[in-house]
Order: C-alpha cells, then sequence, then structure tokens
C-alpha cells in the first residue's frame, strides 16, 4: 500500500494540474478578451460581433412576440391590461367647473362660488391619488412586448414550452457568458483609468497632457461601454459641445456619462464621495478639471455658481456636463430642470438620450435597488442600446430669466427625444409638494371667481 507522503504528493500535483489548466484558461479568456474586444474599443474600431448579436436578438425577440400573441389568441381570456389605470379628462379648470355647473365656461368670469365647485378639487385629488403624474415616472416603463427577461408582465404571462426554453437557454447565456465577459471588461476599463488618469496627473500642464487625458477617458469609456454590449446611435454631430460650454441632457441613468463620454470628453460635476468612488475621482481630476464639491459647497449656490463659471470662462477647458433634473427618470419624459445651470452664461448645448426598453431597462430606481444591484441588473440585461441627439446650441435671449430659458431648453430636448414635457420637480420623488404649487392653483381658481386673467392671478396675491 502507499505511503501517507506518497498519498499526499500524488494529491498536491494534481492540485498543481488543476492550478495550471485553471491559470491557461484564464489566459487564452483574457487573451480573447483583450485582443477582440479591449484592443478595437481602444481605437474606436468595433469587429461587429456586437451588431450581429442585436441582429440575432432582434429576430428571437419578434419570434417570440408571434408566439405570445399566437398564445393570446388561443387563449382569449386573457386580459390585456391598459399601461393608464384611468382616462382622465385633459380639459381645462374652467371647462371642467363650467361643465359641473351645466353652463357655458364663459360665464364663469365674476361668477360666485357654488359647491359643486368642490366636486371638481375631489375628483382630480382622487385620480392622482390613483395615478399621479410624478410617481409613475420613477418606475419602469411599461414594454410593448415581452423582452425574455422578465415573467412578471401581466400582458404576456402565457408562455409555451418553446418559449420557456428559449427564455432558459437565455438565463444561462445572460448569467453564464455575458456577466463574466461583462465584468472583465468593467474591471479593465475602470482599472485602466484610475492607472491612466494617475500616470497623466503627474505630467506637467501642456496640450500634450490634455491629449492624453482625453484619450485615457474615452478609451476607459469606450470599454466600459463594451461591457454594457452598447450600441448608440449619435445624430447631428456637427452641433456637438464645445470647450467652454454646457452640454444638459435628459437623466435616465448612471451610465448616461458613459453614453455621452463614448463620442466626446466632459468635464464632470458632482459632489465628493468616498470609497471606490472616490479613488476614480481623485484619479480624474488629476489629469483633468473636473469640478467635484464638498457638500458644504453643494448648499451655497453662489459658491458653485462661481466655480462653474470660472470654468466655462476659460475656452480651453472642456465642456460641462450637467443633467439639470438632478435625479433619474425613466426613459418616458423630462421633469422640471433646475435653473442653477442657467444662471452662469456661456453657450448651452443640449442633447437628448432616449434609450430602447426592448434590449433592457436603463432607468436606476435608486429608491429599489443600491448602485451594485443596479450595476448586476444592466450587466444581465441583452444590451444597452440608445439614440444621442446633439441639438442647436442655445444662448438665453434679451429679456429672458434663467427658469424660461431652461424650461426652452427643456422643450426641445422632450421634442427631440420623443419624450413627454412635465412642468414637475423630480424632488417630488423624496420631497413634499412645495406650498407654491397649492397656491398655484388656488390663484387659478381665484381668477375665475373674482373675473381676472390666469396669467394676472398667477403673479397677484391670493
Amino acid at each position: 500500500s502507499k505511503t501517507y507522503a506518497e498519498c499526499l504528493s500524488a494529491r498536491v500535483e494534481e492540485m498543481e494540474g488543476a492550478w495550471d489548466i485553471a491559470f491557461l484558461l484564464f489566459q487564452v479568456w483574457l487573451s480573447i478578451v483583450v485582443g477582440l474586444i479591449v484592443l478595437p474599443a481602444m481605437f474606436g474600431v468595433s469587429l461587429g460581433f456586437t451588431d450581429i448579436y442585436i441582429k440575432v436578438l432582434v429576430k428571437t425577440l419578434e419570434w417570440a412576440t408571434l408566439r405570445i400573441q399566437r398564445g393570446q389568441k388561443e387563449q382569449p381570456t386573457l386580459p390585456l391590461q391598459s399601461a393608464r389605470i384611468i382616462e382622465k379628462d385633459d380639459g381645462s379648470m374652467e371647462e371642467e367647473i363650467g361643465e359641473l355647473r351645466r353652463s357655458h365656461p364663459k360665464n364663469l368670469a365674476g361668477g360666485d362660488f357654488t359647491l359643486c365647485d368642490a366636486f371638481y378639487f375631489c375628483k382630480k385629488g382622487i385620480e392622482n391619488i390613483v395615478e399621479d403624474q410624478v410617481t409613475q415616472r420613477f418606475t419602469s416603463e411599461e414594454l410593448a412586448s415581452w423582452n425574455l427577461l422578465t415573467r412578471t408582465n401581466n400582458n404576456f404571462r402565457y408562455i409555451s414550452v418553446r418559449l420557456t426554453i428559449i427564455w432558459g437557454l437565455g438565463v444561462f447565456i445572460r448569467y453564464c457568458i455575458l456577466l463574466p465577459l461583462r465584468i472583465t471588461l468593467a474591471v479593465i476599463g475602470l482599472s485602466w483609468l484610475v492607472i491612466g488618469t494617475t500616470l497623466v496627473g503627474l505630467l506637467p500642464t501642456s496640450n500634450a497632457k490634455n491629449w492624453l487625458s482625453d484619450l485615457v477617458h474615452i478609451t476607459c469609456y469606450r470599454i466600459c461601454a463594451r461591457a454594457l454590449s452598447a450600441t448608440i446611435h449619435y445624430h447631428n454631430k456637427e452641433n456637438r459641445p464645445k470647450k467652454g460650454g454646457i452640454c444638459v441632457a435628459n437623466h435616465t441613468s448612471p451610465i448616461d456619462i458613459v453614453i455621452l463620454a463614448n463620442d466626446g470628453c466632459y468635464a464632470m460635476v458632482g459632489q465628493v464621495h468616498g470609497g471606490l468612488m472616490g479613488v476614480i475621482q481623485r484619479s480624474m481630476v488629476r489629469s483633468c478639471p473636473h469640478v467635484w464639491f464638498e457638500r458644504s459647497e453643494m448648499k451655497d449656490r453662489h459658491a458653485a455658481a462661481k466655480r462653474l463659471k470660472d470654468h466655462i470662462d476659460d475656452k480651453t477647458k472642456l465642456p460641462i456636463l450637467i443633467f439639470p433634473e438632478g435625479t433619474c427618470i425613466n426613459n418616458t419624459s423630462v421633469m422640471m430642470f433646475k435653473k442653477g445651470s442657467f444662471e452662469i452664461g456661456g453657450t448651452i448645448y443640449p442633447v437628448a438620450i432616449k434609450y430602447d426598453p426592448q434590449f433592457g431597462d436603463a432607468f436606476w430606481n435608486s429608491a429599489k435597488y443600491n448602485m451594485v444591484s443596479y450595476i448586476l441588473r444592466m450587466m444581465t440585461s441583452w444590451a444597452i442600446v440608445c439614440n444621442v441627439w446633439y441639438l442647436p446650441p442655445m444662448t438665453r435671449q434679451d429679456g429672458e430669466d434663467a427658469v424660461h430659458f431652461a424650461n426652452r431648453v427643456k422643450s426641445a430636448i422632450a421634442q427631440q427625444g420623443g419624450l413627454v414635457d412635465l412642468s414637475w420637480d423630480g424632488g417630488l420623488k423624496r420631497e413634499k409638494v412645495k406650498e407654491s404649487f397649492k397656491e398655484e392653483q388656488q390663484k387659478m381658481y381665484s381668477s375665475m371667481i373674482v373675473g381676472l386673467d390666469c396669467h394676472e392671478a398667477s403673479e397677484g396675491p391670493v
């Protein structure tokens, strides 16, 4: 019989052989990733693998949709639900109250208060409790067809055997093939960002340093875009933001930065963080003048505005990238733009971003998912497909205040991106409704009672 030493020696040799095989597989995996994905990304070249993948994916989703529709015809008892819970009247306050009073709306001017007017406010209140314009902007948008990522959509709960097999195969591909590949790419991209910007930051200020900084940043973002299987269509590139300007865009996800920085370099604006994010921020600012604020500075509007103005006054610095909504909206709407970035002057370069939800939900619901969970969801989606429109540059007109300028830019972005233009503040996701919003409704009703013009009433006291 073998001695204990011989058995132990054989066991060690087996383990060494296993480690050799694992190391060889890792080398092959890394060589494929670097050779076929990272290097082409660094030079801005696509080998066409993502395009082929998207085409196959589109055909698969089209087949799944047809199969579901056939199943719905075979089972007519399945209810088809509308994306809207209730149907709301689109009439004005004057028209709806006029209908309640059973008289022409024009006869309301100078009229007296009647008890039936209260029914209008009760009706509006109940409608907004059931389904308001704000809350639904912070939940994932309704899909037109099932994308094989979730089985909770009530409209498409009929699943055939073949469709279930395809769904299971999709789970295997997304979690066992795409996820490891994407994590590898993300680690390479972020490591390259930290190391590259740190090394570039050691160089003296010069045009060469600026060029190297831009190269490191754009290379990193291109690799990170590959980590999401991103397919980005840029339109009207002649309107791309220029140095000394301010780029403003609608905000759906933290990856908006990756999407925009694939096509150009920007100076980021944000709050100083700790941990891994802090390491990345400190390394980035060494090579490029990003604008990071301490928490105390964020509360001082004048100090923040001065730093931003000093940046845009220097026409050699990169354009600032700002998301004026201040929070992520679910890819269906554009909500109120904060006026701060429109007060400091300079040229505004509007950009509209619209994601295709068929391949994955890019919206970050921060109330439901932390950053790690969100990134995991992104990396286990099929792909990120989006359109980016560069709009013509805009400046404040004579006599135009910052609020009206911000609304004009917001409307242009909403129209170009096919998004709903809402006047509500995205901060309502976390805060209570401002008293000024309540007073606005009181002023409108008061104008009907006393016979004032609605705009006059909105400017004067109730």
